[in-house]
């Protein structure tokens, strides 16, 4: 059988319009409930890229009334489903977002997807212990000291938050119930590839891409090439990290 063919799309805030006209009724009202201004821009930049997304990927219409057809529901688990109208979309969906960039990454119906964005940024012997297996902090302890180390570890943490989307249950399970094999060390100029298995069985392949000061991960539960982005050059192959809700206010109700 063919691998699977999964698609992504990568948007800044920048890049989100100020109108809420895209938005379908349902998502419009959930945004309006949201309290805190970084919630509610993290929200609104993941619906964006999203229905941008899926609308590249099934070829409908991009314009706001195109988008505000398709909506993004969550499911029981709190999984990302998409709807066009009241009919399920013939697709499944993982997104993301951090530090004002978000992806999302489109395959075909029945497959289950995670995808995870994180910055290559400093995290303590600490955090290592309370959330990787002895394996990964062997792993991360093997790298030495510096630049490298800071990117295995953060790769292993992006790679463990796909596997867990790809079960459907986040943050909610414990960390150290999937563990992280890099298959491949290479991941700067080109995807590489790595393997996340759970501690029940399962295994999902996965690849794994440096863009700049971010780490881009994917799993699936089928045997997938890597992602293809609807765009060349991708968004984040130029993409500068920043945090704009501190520039902003939103009240506590």
């Amino acid at each position: 059988m063919a691998p699977v063919l999964v698609r992504w799309l990568a948007r800044g805030m920048h890049e989100v319009p100020d109108a809420a006209d895209w938005l379908s009724p349902t998502e419009s009202a959930r945004l309006a409930s949201l309290r805190f201004t970084k919630r509610h821009g993290e929200v609104r930049l993941a619906r964006w890229t999203a229905k941008q997304a899926i609308a590249s990927a099934l070829g409908l219409e991009d314009d706001a009334a195109g988008l505000a057809r398709i909506e993004i529901r969550a499911a029981s688990t709190g999984a990302p489903t998409v709807f066009l109208g009241d009919e399920r979309a013939p697709v499944a969906v993982s997104m993301t977002d951090r530090a004002d960039w978000a992806v999302c990454v489109v395959a075909p119906s029945g497959i289950a997807v995670g995808c995870d964005l994180e910055l290559v940024e400093a995290r303590t012997d600490a955090f290592v212990r309370d959330w990787f297996t002895p394996g990964e902090q062997d792993l991360v302890g093997g790298v030495a000291p510096g630049a490298e180390r800071q990117l295995v570890a953060n790769l292993v943490w992006s790679a463990k938050e796909s596997a867990l989307k790809v079960l459907e249950t986040g943050l909610r399970r414990d960390t150290r119930s999937v563990e992280v094999d890099l298959v491949e060390g290479v991941g700067d100029e080109r995807w590489a590839r790595l393997v996340v298995r759970a501690e029940e069985g399962p295994a999902f392949e996965g690849w794994w891409r440096r863009y700049g000061a971010f780490v881009l991960t994917f799993a699936a539960d089928a045997d997938c090439d890597p992602p293809v982005s609807l765009e060349e050059p991708p968004g984040l192959a130029g993409a500068t990290p920043s945090h704009s809700w501190l520039a902003q206010v939103r009240r506590p109700r």
